[in-house]
């Protein structure tokens, strides 16, 4: 009897150490996670163990949105004619040097079934001729529309003889960083080229004072242009730039923001040029001494160091020292965040800034207006438009305010006057003021006209 107990005793031992170990080493744990909802009712989601979870990358299928992507970016090569090296015999038969064709290239992405390609503005910059090949290895000659070269985009149009593959345009504002994206392009004239990285960070400046996608998918020279697309496929940005001592990838590269081209490609078609709002502010500059001893490097957000006369900000209520916190439902942690949003704005939209004054929050609409202030070519004077104000102190309706000049004009009592013709144009406005300046020959005579503070005019003869 005392040996069956024993027995019997050995048994119970072994089966307990059994289930345990089976327990231990075979059965995965699973929990199940309760939440209440705001209607009340429970939910029921099931947790794995990060041991027992998958490799993550094997998880992403990145071929549905590579396979389709291939068949929508295009190879772009850009032709352009120079003139070679002069010889004596240029000289004496008066021929000046012998046309030399110099090709270029980079990538393109279709996104209209009709042929629209958008690409950057190096790309083609200087173009004599554009050619364009497709996936399918067909080849088209191409025609300019218009271009950026602010935010390097440009749009260029094919003649399809049939309907053609092409990619829609993503939301690039809620690309976060971590996310999947696939580089698409022709690096070194290798076609349909797919490459894999994530979104290493967003609201880059690279000294433009344009918002970029940083990414480490790997982009080499032929990649510009290109298409930058998430696992579904949607076009998130345009490969652009890489930074690199050696020409070549070396860990990052940098994409226009899909939001910025397709307002810049609208622009064009719409309205023949771009269309920039602007709310008329100066950030603190970070970085330097007076910002560190002020604590303005650790502010987690915009802050306004001046603010124009007339201009949307100073409509809107804003004033120096606020700090914009946020527009709309676009988190502002430092100026690139704020420009890149704005780049996508056109002059009359409305925008919702949040403000930090003096640790209050405050909520103000703002609408965004044309350019106020600008750096005219050839001669670099700051100009501005005229306000109110302005237009009675001076006694004119018309001209541009001088308000920078450079360290080469400074002897000749430019500060302050008011232009108001530049050789044959009349100067109503900024762009007034860019298109003529724009237009000074370095090799003639420049006569700019000049309202004093009195109304008196002088005019004054540059060579």
């Amino acid at each position: 009897m005392k040996r069956l107990a024993s027995l019997l005793l050995v048994s119970v031992f072994a089966g307990a150490i059994t289930l345990g170990a089976y327990k231990l080493f075979f059965e995965k744990e699973n929990f199940t996670i309760i939440s209440q909802e705001n209607n009340g009712g429970v939910i029921n989601a099931s947790y794995t163990p990060t041991s027992a979870r998958g490799a993550g990358i094997n998880e992403v299928d990145f071929t549905t949105a590579a396979e389709n992507t291939v068949n929508a970016v295009v190879h772009v090569k850009n032709i352009t004619i120079s003139k070679g090296p002069t010889t004596i015999f240029d000289v004496f038969y008066g021929t000046g040097g012998t046309a030399v064709p110099q090709i270029g290239t980079g990538s393109g992405v279709i996104i209209s079934s009709d042929g629209y390609i958008v690409t950057n503005n190096h790309v083609i910059n200087k173009a004599n001729q554009l050619q364009v090949t497709l996936n399918n290895n067909r080849t088209y000659n191409a025609e300019l529309i218009g271009t950026d070269p602010n935010s390097d985009i440009a749009l260029i149009k094919i003649d399809p003889d049939e309907k053609l593959p092409y990619l829609a345009f993503g939301d690039s504002d809620h690309t976060k960083i971590g996310e999947w994206v696939l580089a698409v392009g022709n690096p070194f004239n290798l076609t349909s080229t797919v490459t894999a990285g994530i979104v290493s960070a967003k609201a880059r400046n690279l000294g433009k004072n344009q918002s970029f996608i940083q990414t480490d998918a790997a982009v080499n020279p032929g990649n510009s242009g290109g298409a930058l697309v998430n696992t579904n496929g949607d076009l998130v940005g345009i490969n652009t730039a890489i930074t690199s001592q050696t020409g070549s990838y070396v860990g990052y590269s940098f994409a226009v923001p899909s939001n910025i081209a397709k307002k810049v490609v609208q622009d064009i078609l719409e309205y023949g040029n771009v269309q920039k709002g602007f709310m008329g502010i100066s950030p603190a500059p970070v970085n330097t001494r007076d910002a560190i001893e002020k604590g303005i490097n650790n502010i987690d957000g915009v802050f306004i160091e001046l603010v124009e006369e007339e201009s949307a900000a100073q409509e809107a209520g804003i004033i120096v020292g606020d700090i914009i916190k946020k527009v709309d439902e676009i988190d502002v942690h430092k100026y690139p965040d704020l420009t890149g949003y704005l780049s996508s704005k056109r002059p009359g939209d409305t925008l919702a800034f949040v403000i930090d004054r003096d640790k209050e929050l405050l909520t103000l609409p703002l609408v965004l207006k044309e350019r106020q202030k600008l750096v005219v070519p050839e001669m670099g004077l700051e100009v501005k438009n005229l306000t109110e104000h302005d237009k009675k102190v001076y006694k004119t309706t018309s001209g541009v305010k001088i308000t920078g000049v450079p360290e080469r004009y400074r002897g000749y009592g430019l500060s302050e006057k008011v232009i108001v013709k530049v050789d044959d144009h009349e100067i109503g406005n900024i762009d007034d003021a860019y298109t003529a300046f724009g237009s000074i020959s370095k090799y003639g005579k420049t006569v700019i006209v000049m309202v004093g503070s009195n109304g008196e005019r002088d005019r004054l003869i540059f060579q």
